[in-house]
């Protein structure tokens, strides 16, 4: 693969001199770590894209991987992750606070040519489900925020403060797969309506948990409200639609051979990610039976290499490690269409 012309970081080191001392390990552990980076680095001296920082878990082993010359960007939207990645002194590691439906745009911005891969850990990290603060989990009660930077948006209670009947209905079905969307969403309207605004996370957990009948429920060990707060932490954060501007993103930017790996938790999030791949792996199906010649279909961008799942010692020392999996493509040389 051809190295892009990248500016040389503020105090880059010699390379000829060994490269620094990766930064503390975190205390989570990241999911399908060894996996993810073993596939996204093939040159050490080449640029890398973490779009989803975190606490710096696969960042940390990306720049492990790295040689003197090589280079890593990572971007996070959390503001707690921007405090954890400034207090990083690597000269090959750079932050942006962004969202990574941004990430061409920061790349432009920095004047950094096509990269060698780009890793995305989708959904919510785990030290923003551990703070009650941020009121993300049902488990303990904080809160009614749920924002990935409660710096920007509406919060969770300020919209379910002035969400009508349908829109809740809708957003229960297409982000949590509710099947007692009607019920819970006209349990929210009814409270606001009686003057009794949700502001906690225990106060939606119980208004769910009783709108649903327990002997209708089908896992009695899975809290009636987890699809709920999932769903409405998808809208808030617009998470489904960040992904798909991220993935197109991303095809603009890898150079060929560049890599794209992309860890998911749910199906809503994994579904994105294959129709992607697939799409640009095989553009010919999106021909059918029209009479065009091999030479006419267009060419494959990316070639799909892997698809991963945790094995049991993953899942047994991380349980929230079962859902993952790990889908990695490599980008093709074939040009992108020009667009209209």
């Amino acid at each position: 693969m051809t190295r892009p012309a990248v500016p040389e970081a503020p105090g880059a080191p010699d390379p000829a001199a060994p490269p620094p001392a990766a930064p503390p390990a975190p205390a989570h552990a990241p999911v399908l770590l060894e996996a993810a980076v073993d596939l996204l680095v093939t040159d050490p001296d080449g640029v890398y894209v973490d779009a989803t920082f975190g606490r710096g878990g696969h960042a940390r082993r990306i720049l492990e991987r790295l040689g003197a010359r090589g280079r890593l960007l990572a971007l996070d939207r959390d503001p707690e992750a921007a405090a954890v990645a400034q207090a990083w002194s690597d000269p090959r590691f750079t932050f942006v606070q962004a969202e990574f439906s941004r990430l061409a745009a920061v790349l432009a911005e920095r004047s950094i040519a096509p990269v060698h891969g780009i890793l995305a850990d989708l959904g919510v990290s785990s030290p923003q489900l551990d703070d009650p603060r941020r009121g993300i989990s049902l488990r303990a009660d904080g809160p009614l925020d749920m924002r990935m930077n409660p710096q920007h948006g509406l919060t969770a209670a300020q919209w379910l403060a002035q969400a009508g009947v349908d829109e809740l209905k809708r957003v229960l079905r297409d982000y949590g797969d509710e099947r007692f969307a009607a019920p819970i969403a006209k349990a929210l309207v009814a409270r606001r309506e009686n003057g009794q605004p949700l502001l906690r996370t225990g106060e939606l957990a119980a208004l769910v948990a009783s709108a649903i009948p327990y002997k209708n429920r089908k896992d009695p060990l899975q809290h009636p409200a987890t699809r709920t707060f999932q769903a409405i932490r998808i809208f808030i954060n617009q998470e489904l639609e960040e992904v798909a501007l991220m993935l197109e993103a991303a095809l603009t930017v890898l150079a060929a051979g560049g890599r794209l790996a992309v860890i998911s938790f749910h199906s809503l999030e994994d579904r994105i990610v294959k129709r992607f791949i697939d799409a640009h792996a095989h553009p010919e199906r999106a021909f059918g039976r029209l009479p065009l010649r091999e030479d006419e279909l267009p060419r494959p961008r990316l070639r799909a290499l892997a698809r991963i799942a945790p094995d049991a010692v993953e899942m047994q020392s991380n349980p929230r490690s079962r859902s993952a999996h790990l889908r990695v493509a490599e980008r093709t040389g074939a040009p992108l269409a020009p667009r209209a």
